[in-house]
Parts: structure tokens; C-alpha cells; sequence
């Protein structure tokens, strides 16, 4: 799971035809303790967030995958989801649900 912070948005004058009415967005990729990692990138927007809105990305096959109503779109980053709330727990060891080997 990747997170980032919505910036604004991209505009672009030529797209992929299956992108047309598709919001991209320009977000700054988060490290585990929310802050910047790496460059800012451009993001596909699924769930209509906005600038200031922390984000969950999926990237490459996810992201093309991730569009509704478009089977295949050429894509490397897209947000899937707003973070409503956060809790993390600094210092304590992760725990696996019963049942379970291995992060998945």
C-alpha cells in the first residue's frame, strides 16, 4: 500500500481516448511516517479526492486495472482510496491476524 498527499491537479491537452473526462491528479508520494518520498508524480483519480486529501495508490497493472468500466487503460498510478482516519502505532511489534503466515 503507498499513500500520498493530493497537491492539485494535472491538466493535459492529449490524452489516451479511454482517459477523456478522468480526473489526474499531482500527488507527493508519503513514506511510513507521512512524510515525502521521492518525486511528485501524476495520479488517475478514482474517488473524486482533492487537494489536501491523503490518498491510497496503487501503481502499474492495479492502476490499469483500477478505472471503472474500462478493462485495460495505460496507467501507472492511480488513487483508489481516501484516508478518513489513520492510527499507527509507533514501537509495537506487528501482529498477524489468526490464521494468517505472512503480510500480505
Amino acid at each position: 500500500m503507498l499513500l500520498g498527499r493530493v497537491l492539485g491537479s494535472a491538466v493535459c491537452t492529449m490524452k489516451y481516448q479511454d482517459l477523456d473526462g478522468l480526473k489526474l491528479l499531482t500527488v507527493q508520494p508519503l513514506n511510513k511516517e507521512l512524510k515525502p518520498a521521492g518525486r511528485i508524480q501524476v495520479a488517475a483519480d478514482v474517488v473524486d479526492a482533492g487537494p489536501g486529501d491523503l490518498v491510497v495508490l496503487v501503481r502499474s497493472r492495479e492502476a490499469s486495472l483500477a478505472l471503472p468500466g474500462v478493462k485495460f487503460v495505460p496507467i501507472d498510478l492511480a488513487c483508489v482510496g481516501v484516508v478518513d482516519e489513520l492510527d499507527v502505532r509507533r514501537g509495537e511489534p506487528a501482529v498477524l491476524p489468526p490464521g494468517r503466515t505472512r503480510f500480505a
